[in-house]
């Protein structure tokens, strides 16, 4: 298998199999780290961190030296062309110039795209905002692995900032596909987002119980949960009578769970007005007493402050410190197989638990912006522009092809109406049956009235209509 001259931006980039290949590449440098020294001698890393790091930084500088390869850094967007005003596209061609693979940690969400879509060399994402961190999820899936064997059936809880956890995001999808059964216990106001949560149930075959379903059941609870994701890998003799299923589930505990802290410098806006720190569910010695961590591995992708007790360190539940260090071999198997510096064995590859779901872009965008202020869209507007995908017909929503962020358009039309194909060039209310009638590839959305008026559109009589649309009728 030959992963060489991709990118990996999103952990999507890479399929279960590939993942599985490189986890096996991981395994033979982990035993073997001193006979690696060769295979990358002569290339050249760029290290590009725009928000500060400690693990990730120098696990990716170490990978690269025990290859024999070398590094080029960046660690202050102020001591580069950037702060001039410099465009991230610019910067990408010229650093794609200077090495061989570049990997990057920016704050912008989608920043990580842009810089693959013009650098020229395999790029890798080091962390996006709080949009994804796929390299952290395979080193967490590479822990989980090593110490439980297999990840289909995996139940695993994933505790603290749900909301702007970039780690948990990349793990959600991976678990998902995988198989795992996952549980979600949130901070308060810092739940899953809803754009995670859409993919969870239409990408993926299992099944996602939200926390107005499953209330009822888990009241006294020690372990109170926003929502869990059921796979249909995991079925039981009671699995139709929802309620008792989903008990049955909650009582056999869980095999994982990680900790994540809570993500300060993404708190701003009214989003985020409320949250309490004091709040933040904490994991100590008092809570691992519960019969449902029995035999429950404690991960973290640090760093932790205060929702993580240091005395349980020294539990051996307790495998952050070493899910850390395994960071190194994992970055060492992807940078050989992205530089073409190894081949993989192919894997079989398990895609039961993933939908084969292709969502066609969106090609006439009026006035439509990503609600993501973090996106880099807002910022890149010389050298990209806005582009979204149509995940859902009714109601029409649009996903930003950056930060994967949704947004609802008000008005439509179809462009074959102004290719004279029809005699009335109009426009209507998204929410009309229009929606789901004009060919995705006729599609024009607009943001106001205003947008589609001065481009010659005159309302029909459903562009002022509203219709109210329930979760059944919710559909690709």
């Amino acid at each position: 298998m030959a992963l060489a001259n991709r990118n990996l931006v999103t952990i999507d980039d890479l399929s279960n199999g590939e993942i599985e290949s490189l986890f096996s590449l991981a395994d033979d440098m982990h035993n073997a780290m001193e006979k690696q020294i060769n295979l990358c001698r002569g290339k050249i890393m760029a290290s590009l961190f725009f928000e500060p790091s400690t693990r990730t930084k120098l696990s990716f500088e170490a990978a690269m030296h025990r290859l024999g390869g070398s590094v080029i850094s960046v660690v202050d967007v102020k001591a580069t062309s950037l702060a001039k005003g410099e465009s991230i596209a610019d910067m990408a061609r010229v650093v794609g110039s200077y090495a061989d693979i570049i990997v990057v940690r920016h704050p912008w969400e989608g920043a990580a795209r842009v810089i693959a879509d013009y650098a020229g060399v395999p790029v890798i994402n080091a962390g996006d905002g709080g949009h994804e961190h796929p390299t952290q999820t395979l080193c967490d899936l590479y822990a989980l692995k090593k110490e439980r064997r297999t990840l289909k059936g995996l139940r695993i809880a994933l505790w603290g900032d749900l909301k702007h956890g970039r780690t948990v995001h990349s793990l959600t999808y991976a678990l998902a596909r995988f198989g795992a059964i996952i549980h979600f216990r949130s901070g308060p106001g810092l739940e899953l987002p809803e754009y995670v949560k859409r993919k969870l149930e239409t990408e993926y075959t299992g099944r996602l119980e939200r926390y107005e379903n499953i209330s009822n059941i888990i009241k006294d609870s020690r372990f109170p949960i926003d929502a869990i994701y059921i796979t249909p890998g995991s079925p039981h003799q009671l699995a139709n009578i929802p309620d008792v299923s989903m008990q049955i589930e909650l009582d056999k505990g869980v095999e994982a769970l990680y900790v994540t802290r809570l993500q300060m410098e993404r708190l701003s806006g009214k989003a985020d007005e409320g949250l309490k720190k004091e709040e933040y569910p904490v994991v100590d010695k008092k809570l691992l007493k519960g019969k449902e961590f029995a035999e429950t591995l404690v991960l973290h992708p640090l760093p932790r402050v205060d929702e993580l007790a240091r005395d349980i360190d020294a539990d051996p539940r307790s495998m952050y410190f070493k899910q850390a260090a395994l960071g190194v071999p994992v970055r060492m198997a992807l940078i050989a197989l992205l530089l073409g510096a190894k081949k993989a064995p192919a894997v079989e590859e398990d895609r039961s638990f993933i939908r084969k779901t292709e969502y066609t872009p969106c090609h006439y965008v009026y006035g439509i912006k990503c609600p993501n202020r973090n996106c880099v869209s807002h910022y890149e507007k010389e050298s990209i522009k806005p582009e979204f995908t149509i995940v859902c017909r009714r109601p029409l929503i649009l996903r930003c092809v950056y930060c994967e962020h949704e947004v609802s358009p008000p008005f439509i039309a179809s462009s074959e109406w102004h290719e004279g194909k029809l005699i009335n060039k109009q426009y209507h209310s998204a929410s009309s049956h229009w929606a789901r009638k004009i060919k995705a590839e006729n599609l024009i959305v607009f943001s106001s009235e205003k947008d589609a008026e001065v481009r010659g559109f005159k309302p029909s009589h459903y562009a002022k209509k509203r219709y109210r649309i329930s979760k059944k009728e919710v559909e690709l």
